[in-house]
């Protein structure tokens, strides 16, 4: 999405706006877009109503899960069901890969946190109530790990089950591991819509005529890298994980397309879907009307 802008000099139109662009994952750009640091910045859409006071949601940039997205794989065959008191490592706990497990298993705990976990086999926190008694309130328990990680870790034995996101949606199968999940398929049966698992956001106290015109570099920015894909890929690579092109170009086919270039009325759908969700399951904060700031 960057290409266009990372260039030296830029490869579109910046109407005189500079950019720097800063590598980090996601669970990092999540806590740094708390704090308001970056003037603009891609998150999880999880993290959208955290910051929601201090950034606006731009209209393109999406990475959305068209009947795909972040998945959960076991050593061994395994259902839904089967994970509900297992141990599960995450990308983050901002991430919208771990607010839509919480949708799908119900709330998570960290181990040690006095939070029951029915079904779990070591002590997590108050002793279990007894047999069939259940804890509505949580379902599992989680560890962070950095999302590349979290297939070995599983593989490993450390964890039961992992979440994946990123690459290691289309490698997990190399390490013999099992698809439990794929969290978008089972958002789509659900809602009928995508799964916003990311946007790029924009911090309000730039102004709106700043902000639509940041905007639409970041708009150019995109459609000149779908324009060029293969170059576009090519650099991409410079900073992927162990992937081969034709494996890089798959993935940027499932997240960087027409929703990338504007949600659209669905996608906005979608979003507003989600956030609702999460707020009235408890698990992230009301967010209201979303402002979405186009070019």
């Amino acid at each position: 999405m960057f290409y266009a802008l990372a260039q030296d000099p830029p490869l579109i139109e910046t109407h005189g706006y500079r950019f720097q662009h800063v590598l980090q994952d996601i669970q990092t750009l999540n806590l740094r877009a708390r704090s308001g640091d970056l003037e603009t910045t891609a998150i999880s859409m999880h993290a959208y109503p955290y910051v929601a006071d201090k950034y606006a949601l731009m209209s393109c940039g999406s990475s959305m899960g068209d009947g795909y997205g972040p998945m959960v794989v076991t050593r061994a065959p395994a259902t839904i069901d089967d994970l509900r008191g297992k141990h599960i490592a995450i990308p983050g706990e901002l991430t919208t890969a771990f607010l839509t497990l919480q949708l799908c298993l119900g709330r998570g705990a960290r181990p040690g946190s006095g939070l029951r976990v029915p079904g779990s086999d070591g002590p997590v926190g108050a002793p279990s109530p007894g047999p069939g008694a259940r804890d509505p309130e949580t379902a599992f328990t989680y560890e962070v790990v950095m999302f590349d990680q979290i297939p070995a870790a599983v593989a490993s034995g450390a964890f039961d089950a992992g979440l994946l996101i990123h690459e290691g949606q289309l490698t997990f199968q190399t390490l013999g591991l099992h698809l439990v999940v794929d969290l978008g398929v089972w958002w789509q049966e659900k809602t009928g819509l995508p799964l916003p698992l990311g946007g790029n956001v924009i911090r309000r106290d730039l102004g709106r005529d700043v902000m639509e015109r940041v905007t639409e570099v970041l708009k150019r920015s995109i459609q000149y890298s779908l324009d060029h894909r293969d170059e576009a890929v090519r650099y991409a690579l410079r900073f992927g994980r162990d992937l081969d092109h034709n494996l890089a170009d798959r993935f940027v086919g499932m997240y960087v397309n027409h929703w990338t270039i504007d949600y659209g009325q669905r996608g906005r759908d979608a979003i507003t879907r989600l956030l609702e969700s999460g707020a009235a399951a408890g698990l992230v904060p009301a967010v209201g009307e979303i402002d979405f700031v186009t070019a």
